[in-house]
């Protein structure tokens, strides 16, 4: 590994440290009813790559750091909500996250979906708190895109167009696989990476662009991992796609097309960065980590 890389992975794993402390303040305490399977399910592992966007680009507008660990917890309680919802027996029906139980398996179905519902509305909680130091103009933008970004605008209503074309005999095309994984995987990371521009009440649309090529860039390696990958490494069932005949990059494009077009847009999400110059050498990084990556 080049030493650039091996200053992003540092980076990353110091956002992760934070963004975890952070949590464990913010997350119910373990002997509330709905302690454990919450702090199973956010607490339990992961990459932090959302938390990293958020406090990468607040770092390049001098967002004070306290700020930055609210909407990096915030957009982190809604990813873990998201995958415990998905991993449900209704859903994806998964038995394995971050190499760990699921919620559903580890508990039940109920708690799971009460554990969900109760992260959704911590993030909200965490970005709204009065004591936040964040301006409550600033709090309402953040939430309202939030709030879209996540929702039927967003990464639900992306949830919702894979579920129709499971059920759909029609395969679909790239643009309309490009477009659900812009929803279900890209509209929460887009927020992630904004945020920063909008704590800084600055533009958010270069790194909106940004985010829009690392998203389907970081899917697309997703894909491929589905079908080589190493299901420790990953940490969960893997060639689930493969199985039910469902359309995916790969097997749209094969996997030296996937790696090609991950490769060209994480290019395209690096140059979308050049307004910020070396203050961006991090979130070029994680592009380059988003097509690199194993697990």
């Amino acid at each position: 590994m080049d030493s650039k890389l091996l200053q992003f992975h540092a980076a990353l794993s110091q956002a992760a440290t934070q963004v975890e402390e952070a949590l464990d303040a913010f997350l119910p305490a373990q002997d509330t009813f709905l302690g454990p399977p919450i702090r199973h399910a956010v607490l339990s592992g992961g990459k932090r790559l959302r938390a990293f966007l958020a406090m990468e680009s607040a770092a390049l507008f001098r967002v004070p750091p306290g700020q930055a660990l609210r909407t990096a917890a915030a957009v982190e309680c809604i990813h873990a909500y998201s995958l415990v919802h998905d991993d449900l027996p209704a859903m994806d029906d998964d038995d394995m996250r971050r190499g760990k139980p699921t919620v559903h398996v580890k508990w039940d179905e109920a708690t799971a979906i009460l554990a969900g519902d109760a992260l959704q509305t911590l993030a909200f909680d965490i970005l709204s708190a009065p004591q936040s130091g964040i301006d409550p103009r600033v709090q309402i933008r953040l939430i309202a895109r939030l709030s879209k970004c996540a929702g039927a605008a967003g990464m639900v209503g992306g949830q919702a167009f894979d579920i129709a074309a499971e059920r759909s005999a029609a395969n679909l095309g790239f643009d309309e696989i490009a477009m659900l994984q812009s929803l279900k995987t890209g509209a929460l990371i887009g927020w992630a990476a904004e945020s920063g521009a909008i704590l800084g009440r600055q533009d958010t649309a270069p790194l909106q662009r940004y985010a829009a090529a690392l998203g389907l860039a970081f899917q697309i390696q997703d894909d491929i991992l589905d079908v080589e990958g190493d299901p420790d490494a990953v940490g969960k069932q893997l060639r689930k796609d493969e199985a039910k005949g469902k359309a995916t990059f790969v097997s749209l494009l094969g996997l030296e097309g996937a790696r090609e077009r991950a490769l060209e847009l994480a290019e395209s999400a690096r140059g979308h960065l050049s307004p910020y110059g070396s203050a961006a050498q991090n979130l070029k990084l994680a592009a380059t980590f988003a097509v690199e990556r194993t697990g």
